[in-house]
């Protein structure tokens, strides 16, 4: 199985703990504090690397990112499996998860603003530089009517990119 398939598994929810106590529910909250503190500071580093168009350094965190992905996953799997038993023990420190979840979230959405703007910009140039290669080996011609003539496809000519560079 390569790297791809293993990261798409699904994490299978642990069976619910019907004696959560306070002690468990603290430390469910204290693994799924210190994934989301995690994964928050490894994605706020992927953010600044980015904005600052170092993107072969932001791609080499992608290991780190889905290891701290899954862990996450797990630790809210579990909360989820406990959510009854959690807020009936522990009803403050629920609302607290969520205040932090939340915050979590915005963050998220922060870094996915980030990336998606970075796709959009360099996708836009690769778009303009194909344009302008097709310009140049396009022949400029005319049809009997005065118009334009389209290029046949066997005058477009393909762009290669090289993502090791």
């Amino acid at each position: 199985m390569n790297q791809f398939n293993a990261s798409r598994q699904p994490v299978p929810a642990q069976p619910a703990n019907n004696a959560l106590g306070a002690a468990e529910a603290r430390k469910l909250a204290e693994e799924l504090m210190d994934a989301m503190s995690a994964l928050l500071g490894l994605i706020e580093r992927e953010t600044e690397l980015v904005r600052a168009g170092k993107l072969r350094e932001a791609l080499a965190f992608e290991s780190k990112k889905q290891e701290l992905s899954r862990r996450y996953v797990g630790a809210v799997s579990q909360l989820k499996a406990n959510q009854t038993q959690f807020a009936k023990s522990a009803p403050e420190l629920l609302s607290t998860l969520h205040r932090h979840h939340d915050a979590f979230r915005a963050m998220l959405q922060v870094n996915l603003t980030v990336l998606a703007t970075a796709h959009a910009v360099s996708e836009s140039v690769v778009r303009g530089v194909n344009a302008e290669i097709q310009k140049r080996n396009v022949p400029n011609t005319y049809t009997a009517a005065g118009r334009r003539a389209t290029p046949g496809p066997r005058h477009i000519t393909p762009l290669a990119v090289s993502r090791s560079l």
